[in-house]
Order: structure tokens, then C-alpha cells, then sequence
């Protein structure tokens, strides 16, 4: 007994053809065509649709403590968030506060994380340097299946980390054949211009915008890349929003050196007006790096399309404009960072992406999926369409209609920071873990369901 997808359109990262897929107990254990039902198949006629591997998003944050309070989606209505939008599997991220053991930090993750109705993988946070860190650097990769590590060159005081630190943490991956992965934003100078914006009376969210520029950003980037050149560690920007940015990881391509980096569709898609809404709407697209000027987005679909950037994630955080976000209301400084994606990150791309010619659906699969399995250690189990995969599937209605809104949304969240955004293409069925979870807008997740995923690297 198992499920049988008949007639689709099969689209994977480097393939497109008309096909079947069988799966059984978890598992894709065909692909051909011309396949007959089995008594008890699941049978799922995809005619005039497409099949793509399950959507990846290697950058989320659920149930994060942070500034003060926690994101609004726990692992469970995050996951389930992201199933309704075709991810099937995520990479979160353990953070532990400064000072603490970083294995403490991984245990209440885990703990956190049970609920999950999709499978899930961790990064760890190096969020201080001490004595032990390295020892708990190399538990991470050689005993728990944690092979990246995340860094933040901005939230001086909290969880970011000064060079000295990061050079640390660079050198230690290398040694243990793990990746570094950067949050690049020059923390000192974020900092000079928050407290002198706030002290000339500026307070509210699109202050937040003029805090971190984009230089900010490209400063750090080039910094990040000169230290993991130095280090000889392979390097992967997340949330890159800048032209400034893209351009100093392109000429570290260039000269041979190993760096890579994301986006997100709110970089893609969103310019800095959004701060301009009347009262303290503006708050609900306040995150870090924020939403930059207009004349950054092309760059960064162009950056995508020739693969200097690899990766659409979400940095999906969101958190409630009233009782959260709020807490910043005279004092930009203090609204939390973040906001909800996960759900749409596929539609977003496809519609916005593929549909406007700026992705093909090759391009499309690997920038939402695979590419995504190949750098984090998850291919080809996730991310592909193959016999032995993990049976994580979408089918594609590429002519259904939809107008994204916090009214139907399944985040758990208050604002929606692409609310009334037009989609044209959206899942009929998403499969995960061999299970049908999703169809025609029936979401049928189950509490727990997800597996942690452990992984190595290549």
C-alpha cells in the first residue's frame, strides 16, 4: 500500500519529463510511466500538473527567545505552515544564549522541537568562545549530525560575535570539515547609528531601515569573506539583500574561493516603502538586514538566475504586531525582529520567479530544494526526485489562483508582510514522509510526525 502519482509533469533541478512516481513506507520506490494502481494505493492523477521534490527552507527560527520575547510559530504550527506551502523539510537554528554550553542549548532545542509535523535539522549558534566551545563544536559534527555552524557579526551584547570569535569558530570548522554560515552586518556601526537616530527623536519602524544600510551589510559581507579566506573555510552568506553584498561574494567566486549565499522572497519582492505605512504598521516588516531600497531587487533575481546566490530560504520569525512588535512602539530599537514566509515561499517564487521569466522551473526546484540538500548534507535523501529518496513531493496546480492574507494563512501570526499579493500556482497534494498531508486545502499534519534529521557533509 503506498501512493501512486500518475501523469505529472516530474521537475526536478536538472530534469523535466512527463512520468509516474511510486512511493512506499516513506519511500519513492519507482519512477517510470504507465504504472497500474496496487489494491490499497493512494492513486493521485497529476495531469496537467506538475511534481517537484518537497520545498527546503535551511534558514527558519521557531519559537526563537528573542529581544525579549519568543517567535509566534512553535515547531508545530511552523512546520505545518510550511507543509500547506510545499516545504517538507526545515533547518532551524539552536542558539543559546551567551555564555551557555552549547549542548545545553541542543538539548532544548530538541526538546522543542518534538512537536514538529515535518522533518527538521539544526544549525548551531556559536554565540561566545571559550575553553570548551571547540569540544562542543566537534560533538556537534562528529555525534549529533550538526555540521554547519551559524555566526552573527551583528546583536553586539547578545549573540553576536566579535572577529577574534568568529575567526575562532572559522578555523575550528575547517578542522572539522564543517561550514560556517554568516550573519553579515557590521554589529559597532549598527549600533552608532541606532542610539544616534533615537536620540535625534527618531523613533519609529522605518528608522530601523536607516540603522542598518546596506553598506552596513556589504562591509560585513567583504569582512566575513576576507577572514574565511584567510581560514581557508568555505562560507555561506544567509539573507543577502544588497547589491553590495552580491558583488563581494561574485569576485570571491571569481578567484576560486568557496562562498555561497541566500536570499529570501521579502528581499526579492518588497522594497523600503513598506516602512512608510501609517501609524506602526511599518513594524511588521522589521528584520535584520531589512527590506532594502528600490534598485536592489533586480540584482538579486539576477544573482540567482546566473548562481551567485544559491539558496531561497525565508528567515521565517514571526512575530504578533500587537504584544510583540508593540514593545518597540516609541523605541525602534526594541521591536523584534522578524516575520512569517514560510508558507509562501514557493508560490512567491514560482509566481514572481518562473512565471515572469526570471527563473526556469529547473531553476526553480533548485533554489527552493536542492540546492539547498546538496550544501547542507541532506542530498540526495532530500531535494530530489530518485529511487531511495525520502517520498516528500509536491503536486503542482500551476493554474490555480490565490491572494495571500493573514485571514487564511496558517502562520500564527497577526500581520502578513505580503498581504494581498496575487499568486498564480499553488500545491494540490504535498507528500511527506510518504503520507498525503495536504490536499486541495485540507491540511492533515500530525503532531510529532516530523524526524530529526542528522547530516554530514560531502
Amino acid at each position: 500500500m503506498g501512493i501512486l502519482i500518475q501523469n505529472g509533469t516530474i521537475v526536478t533541478a536538472l530534469d523535466t519529463y512527463v512520468g509516474d512516481v511510486r512511493t512506499e513506507g516513506g519511500t519513492i520506490v519507482a519512477i517510470g510511466s504507465g504504472f497500474a494502481a496496487e489494491p490499497g494505493d493512494t492513486v493521485i492523477d497529476a495531469s496537467g500538473q506538475y511534481v517537484f521534490p518537497g520545498g527546503i527552507d535551511p534558514h527558519v527560527h521557531m519559537e526563537l527567545p528573542f529581544m525579549g520575547t519568543v517567535s509566534a510559530d512553535d515547531f508545530e504550527t511552523g512546520t505545518a505552515a510550511g507543509v500547506a506551502g510545499g516545504t517538507t523539510s526545515i533547518i532551524d537554528f539552536v542558539i543559546p544564549a551567551r555564555d551557555q554550553n552549547l549542548m545545553e542549548g541542543l538539548a532544548e532545542w530538541h526538546a522543542k522541537a518534538d512537536k514538529a509535523v515535518a522533518d527538521y535539522a539544526f544549525h548551531m549558534a556559536v554565540t561566545w568562545w571559550g575553553d570548551e566551545t571547540a569540544e562542543w563544536m566537534r560533538r556537534c559534527v562528529q555525534d549529533e549530525g550538526i555540521p554547519s555552524f551559524k555566526t552573527f557579526m551583528a546583536y553586539r551584547g547578545a549573540i553576536g560575535v566579535d572577529d577574534y570569535e568568529l575567526i575562532q569558530v572559522m578555523k575550528t570548522a575547517r578542522e572539522l570539515g564543517a561550514l560556517t554560515t554568516v550573519h553579515a552586518e557590521h554589529g559597532d556601526m549598527v549600533v552608532e547609528l541606532q542610539n544616534s537616530l533615537f536620540a535625534a527623536g527618531k523613533t519609529g519602524p522605518k528608522y530601523h531601515a536607516r540603522s542598518r544600510p546596506a553598506p552596513v551589510e556589504g562591509e560585513a559581507t567583504n569582512r566575513a569573506i576576507m577572514l574565511a579566506r584567510m581560514t581557508r573555510e568555505p562560507l555561506y552568506i544567509v539573507h543577502v539583500t544588497c547589491q553590495q553584498s552580491i558583488d563581494a561574494i561574485s569576485e570571491a567566486r571569481a578567484r576560486g574561493q568557496n562562498v555561497m549565499g541566500e536570499t529570501c522572497p521579502q528581499y526579492l519582492l518588497l522594497d523600503d516603502s513598506v516602512y512608510d505605512k501609517p501609524g506602526f504598521e511599518g513594524a511588521a516588516a522589521v528584520m535584520s538586514p531589512p527590506i532594502r531600497p528600490r534598485g536592489h531587487q533586480e540584482p538579486l533575481w539576477g544573482a540567482l538566475r546566473s548562481g551567485i546566490l544559491e539558496v531561497v530560504a525565508t528567515d521565517h520569525c514571526p512575530f504578533n504586531q500587537v504584544g510583540q512588535k508593540d514593545m518597540g512602539k516609541d523605541d525602534f530599537r526594541k521591536i523584534p525582529n522578524g516575520a512569517a514566509g514560510i508558507e509562501h515561499r514557493l508560490a512567491l517564487m514560482y509566481t514572481y520567479g518562473v512565471l515572469e521569466g526570471r527563473l526556469d522551473l529547473n531553476q526553480f526546484v533548485d533554489v527552493t530544494s536542492t540546492r539547498a540538500a546538496k550544501i547542507f548534507g541532506l542530498y540526495p535523501r532530500k531535494g530530489s526526485i530518485t529511487v531511495g529518496a525520502d517520498a516528500d513531493l509536491v503536486v503542482w496546480d500551476p493554474e490555480a489562483t490565490g491572494t495571500i492574507s493573514v485571514k487564511t494563512h496558517h502562520h500564527k501570526v497577526d500581520r502578513n508582510i505580503f498581504e494581498g499579493f496575487q499568486t498564480k500556482g499553488t500545491c494540490s497534494h504535498v507528500i511527506v514522509n510518504g503520507r498525503v498531508q495536504y490536499q486541495d486545502g485540507d491540511l492533515r499534519v500530525e503532531r510529532g510526525a516530523g524526524r530529526y534529521l542528522e547530516r554530514t557533509l560531502g
